[in-house]
């Protein structure tokens, strides 16, 4: 009997005339059906490796007895689209991407898949068809660009946005913007950093759908092409098993993630993905839970944008593994959840030792006793925002000043390069969450712009849109509820006092409750016109930040 569901019977031979016209042999035809997912492109550096990657895996599961077939997914690059209309179009994909998967998986019956993403939604949304057609499913990320060197120092991209705000702010020349515009990202793979994609794929690797290296072998490493190989042989395993992605993504799953995310310091978009994927394995994801866990989770890692190590040096300290037995020794993590491997969590990382102090640090000499991530709650956001506590100047934990207000990106930038912002300010940007916006744009630019002009300890930035994991400073993202939907950011004013306590997880408006009514009787909920297509659908159906912005059903 074979083990393809098209192979026999004459009821499957008009589908097995259709194999003939791909050039399918019978032998092929015998074999499980496995689906490589390609996010291959040539727009985004850290896709343009990828064809590489996938004939790799084709090899490995051609080795491990199964018939590979290629199909794509999209990928957006968030630094192209960033500062433009073009980011309005980044985290919608993440549910195009996980809609087509599922229709093209489930359309074709594919017996098992190996998914090849790397970017920031490319990633997430990936993890969400795995979960949706649970058939045995392993990733292999394109894998992370290498640092770049400027006058000396490693770099990223981050330091490219903070560079144009800095000339901006006339403390850069433009020789120096055009060098480090040349030298930043020197490698194809995704940006070098603890960025969104780095740390989605880290994280992949913690859930368990990942194999070791998954997060942080380089691109550009050969070890990439043999991790592909191994993903591709270890897929036909899991066919042989049966051991699938809810097998895997388990609450105990998710919760180490949560928990070797606050040690990493990773991006916080991980607290709209995380929530995400989970609803998709019907597991609930409460904010309130990042908080539970990162207040008994020291912060492990600063790499870049919160320091200056990079995902490079990660991998050589030990990778993800060397972080999970860090955390294993104060028994923070599931040991017991099963993964990829085929394997516990616990039997992957014995003997995966710290090999570099400086990049993690031991679990009895953290950076915090806290991690990487807090949200916050209060007046301002009753349904919780956050905030990248690891990437914050320590005067800037507790902040208060008054409000400096802007309806888009684009007001606020404009105002940022002029110097129209003073120390002490609290710059809100509000109508740029998921609905609002339409998409909930990332704000790298304006944040960089403060950083660059030299205002990163003395200002806040508050959005219910959110924040590129490059971003760096007091950056509070993902204020729910959103200002379209009515949420208090609607209703602030200049010159209102913002008062930050990140320490204590709380961020409110000091105006009394009689003024915020009265606003809220008179002041008007703004809604951007002409949106049409996609984004309009998205915005009629997106759910709101604190709820991982999924699509509701």
């Amino acid at each position: 009997m074979s083990d393809n569901f098209f192979c026999e019977g004459a009821d499957k031979a008009p589908q097995r005339s259709l194999f003939n016209a791909l050039g399918m042999t019978k032998e092929e035809m015998k074999r499980p059906l496995v689906g490589i997912v390609s996010s291959y492109n040539e727009i985004v550096p850290g896709h343009m490796n990828i064809d590489k990657l996938v004939e790799a895996v084709k090899l490995g599961v051609a080795m491990g007895g199964g018939t590979p077939v290629v199909f794509p997914a999209i990928a957006v690059c968030d630094g192209i689209a960033m500062g433009h209309k073009g980011m309005k179009y980044s985290l919608v994909t993440r549910d195009l991407i996980a809609d087509s998967t599922e229709c093209m998986a489930l359309a074709h019956h594919f017996d098992a898949l190996v998914m090849v993403p790397n970017c920031d939604k490319n990633v997430p949304g990936l993890l969400m068809a795995a979960a949706r057609i649970n058939v045995p499913t392993v990733f292999v990320s394109g894998g992370p660009m290498l640092a770049g060197h400027v006058k000396g120092s490693k770099r990223s991209l981050s330091s490219m946005f903070e560079a144009v705000g800095a000339y901006t702010a006339g403390k850069m020349s433009a020789e120096d913007v055009e060098e480090f515009e040349n030298k930043v990202c020197p490698t194809c793979g995704s940006c070098s950093g603890m960025y969104t994609a780095n740390s989605m794929n880290c994280l992949t690797e913690v859930l368990g759908m990942g194999l070791k290296g998954n997060g942080t072998i380089p691109a550009v490493y050969s070890e990439r092409l043999k991790l592909a190989k191994q993903a591709g042989m270890q897929v036909m395993e899991l066919y042989r098993k049966n051991i699938r992605p809810l097998d895997i993504m388990t609450k105990e799953a998710f919760c180490n993630a949560l928990t070797a995310d606050m040690a990493l310091g990773c991006s916080t978009n991980s607290m709209l993905h995380l929530p995400a994927i989970a609803n998709e394995c019907g597991i609930s994801i409460d904010l309130d839970m990042a908080n539970e866990i990162s207040a008994r989770t020291p912060n492990l890692c600063h790499l870049a944008p919160a320091g200056h190590t990079y995902m490079e040096d990660l991998n050589e300290a030990g990778g993800v593994y060397a972080v999970l037995n860090e955390l294993a020794k104060k028994n923070l993590i599931n040991t017991d959840c099963m993964t990829c491997t085929g394997k516990t969590v616990g039997e992957n990382i014995k003997g995966c030792v710290n090999k570099d102090t400086n990049t993690i640090r031991p679990i009895d000499d953290p950076y915090s006793e806290t991690g990487g991530i807090a949200v916050l709650k209060g007046n301002l956001a009753p349904d919780r925002c956050v905030v990248k506590r690891s990437a914050v100047a320590p005067e800037m934990l507790v902040h208060k000043g008054p409000a400096r207000v802007f309806d888009s990106e684009e007001e606020a930038i404009k105002v940022i390069y002029a110097g129209g912002i003073n120390p002490g300010d609290v710059v809100v940007i509000r109508y740029e969450g998921p609905a609002g916006g339409p998409g909930m744009r990332e704000m790298l630019s304006p944040t960089s712009a403060i950083q660059g002009a030299g205002l990163g300890s003395t200002v806040a930035l508050i959005t219910d849109g959110r924040f590129s994991g490059a971003t760096r400073g007091a950056a509070i993202g993902h204020v729910s509820p959103e200002a379209v939907n009515g949420g208090t950011i609607a209703y602030v004013k200049d010159g209102d006092i913002i008062s930050i306590d990140i320490p204590n997880y709380s961020i409110n408006l000091e105006v009394p409750d009689e003024e915020l009514e009265e606003r809220r009787r008179t002041m008007p909920i703004k809604r951007k016109e002409g949106i049409t297509g996609y984004l309009k659908r998205y915005a009629q159906q997106v759910s709101s930040a604190d709820k991982g912005a999924i699509i509701n059903k």
